[in-house]
């Protein structure tokens, strides 16, 4: 059986059902095909799942710390499986509310495994999807253009395998029944660092393992030593510089082993489980790439600013095609490629505008270079930096930790790149990405009125501080 449909996207995470959305406004007759649920690794075994239960660990952290406040509390304990619950809850809530939209929109939704053909008798060009069907039936879609949105999974180190208890992937950890009494965590990345402070929070003795000389290294330095210093001050051990030795790791019934090569020599490390954050691979194989003429480097699809793979016909967004590994990249993409395969004018995708979000505690957000990188590419740099500890609002929370940092431009005064860590930063962030669409100044952030008492003034602050303008630092 075949369907044919003018856009046909291959994935349906974030990246491919934002697409599908966006083409059927613009009038365009979809299908998506999805394996296993809509909504992809974000709605599934990621993002969603992963904030509501880092939003647990906050309000138990904050709990703790009640007395502060004069909220005098008898005893506070932590209910993992309630919390499991919520987050399943909200997960399927969003799930359901998917699902609508696809109804909403006439997409023709398809489950099953897609897989790209090349020419046949349906079309002289390859692009066409077979998906296998769940009762083992065959159903070929045939578009006018192909998005493809497969997404990423996680990487595993070569030599180790996750058992799902003592050595896991973020997927095995999602899904924990009960809390580890400690943990190593090998990668510190921004999936590692959220796991750090979750499990922290939660009583964990945490270890970071990361290879790199700091945590977070495609930050700007400034922002990943001040959250190191962190959390060494709450107690998580942090060792950069430091390479698991895959050989020496060996799971327990009780726990797991293994050694770490260090710049002081090898240290031997044991913990109840390990959880392996190294990155995550494109789902560049298997879907039959090899039957077009679709450029694929180092395991990603290549795209230009349009997410146009090398046929034109063909798109590629979200991780497959290799940019930002962010959800929010990924449905940018997805609209950029819909509206370019409709027909519309689209302004072209700059990685470098996408707002990177951490959600540790505290909290970082950052969009466009760190200091480092404007001055590498012959930026005249000058930076400024404004404590949320001179920030009233910040106190008021108890959370004054952390800093506003503004990277500018000396010569043009543009906005070159903020870098916030502390309180909220994953929403403050927000502001300072349409400051830098608009290619505004310091100058004009700064001086736009902020609210008081509120996060938002150490934006305004930071940027005057360029100038030597601030009124609070």
């Amino acid at each position: 059986m075949s369907n044919t449909f003018d856009i046909v996207v291959l994935g349906g995470g974030i990246g491919g059902y934002t697409a599908a959305i966006r083409a059927a406004q613009l009038g365009k007759s979809v299908a998506v095909v999805e394996r296993d649920k809509l909504g992809g690794t974000c709605l599934h075994r990621g993002c969603i799942p992963s904030k509501a239960l880092l939003r647990s660990a906050e309000v138990y952290g904050t709990m703790k710390r009640a007395g502060e406040f004069g909220v005098i509390t008898d005893s506070v304990s932590f209910d993992l499986a309630q919390a499991q619950s919520r987050k399943a809850a909200i997960v399927e809530q969003l799930y359901i509310g998917l699902q609508f939209l696809m109804t909403k929109h006439k997409i023709h939704v398809v489950k099953g495994n897609g897989r790209i053909i090349g020419p046949s008798i349906f079309s002289p060009r390859s692009g066409s999807v077979a998906v296998e069907l769940e009762d083992g039936e065959m159903e070929t879609l045939v578009p006018g253009q192909l998005i493809i949105a497969t997404g990423s999974r996680p990487r595993m180190l070569p030599g180790l395998t996750p058992d799902g208890t003592r050595i896991m992937t973020s997927d095995d950890a999602l899904n924990m029944e009960r809390l580890p009494s400690s943990i190593v965590i090998i990668g510190g990345g921004v999936i590692g660092v959220e796991w750090a402070t979750m499990l922290h929070e939660f009583g964990a003795s945490v270890t970071v393992v990361e290879g790199e000389r700091r945590i977070l290294p495609t930050e700007d330095e400034d922002v990943s030593r001040e959250l190191e210093r962190l959390f060494k001050k709450r107690g998580i051990r942090v060792m950069t510089g430091a390479k698991l030795q895959v050989e020496s790791v060996e799971a327990l019934a009780d726990g797991v082993k293994m050694s770490v090569e260090t710049a002081k020599g090898t240290e031997a490390l044991a913990a109840e489980t390990m959880l392996v954050c190294v990155g995550r691979i494109a789902n560049a194989d298997g879907i039959g790439l090899e039957n077009t003429d679709v450029r694929v480097d180092q395991g990603v699809i290549r795209v230009n600013g349009s997410m146009q793979t090398t046929e034109p016909h063909i798109y590629a967004v979200g991780d497959v095609s290799g940019g930002v590994q962010l959800a929010h990249a990924a449905g940018h993409e997805g609209v950029v490629a819909a509206e370019h395969a409709a027909g519309k004018t689209t302004h072209a995708y700059a990685a470098h505008l996408v707002p990177r979000c951490v959600y540790s505690s505290p909290e970082i957000a950052s969009v466009g270079w760190t200091e480092k990188q404007a001055a590498d590419q012959g930026f005249a740099v000058k930076t400024a930096k404004f404590s949320f500890k001179a920030l009233g609002k910040a106190l008021v929370y108890g959370q004054s930790d952390g800093f506003v940092k503004v990277v500018a431009d000396s010569a043009t005064n543009d906005i070159l790149g903020v870098h916030i860590i502390g309180p909220q930063a994953t929403e403050l962030i927000s502001e300072a990405a349409l400051a830098q669409m608009l290619d505004a100044t310091p100058w004009e952030v700064g001086g736009t009125i902020h609210p008081h008492p509120t996060l938002s003034e150490a934006l305004g602050e930071a940027m005057m501080s360029i100038d030597g303008l601030s009124i609070g630092g």
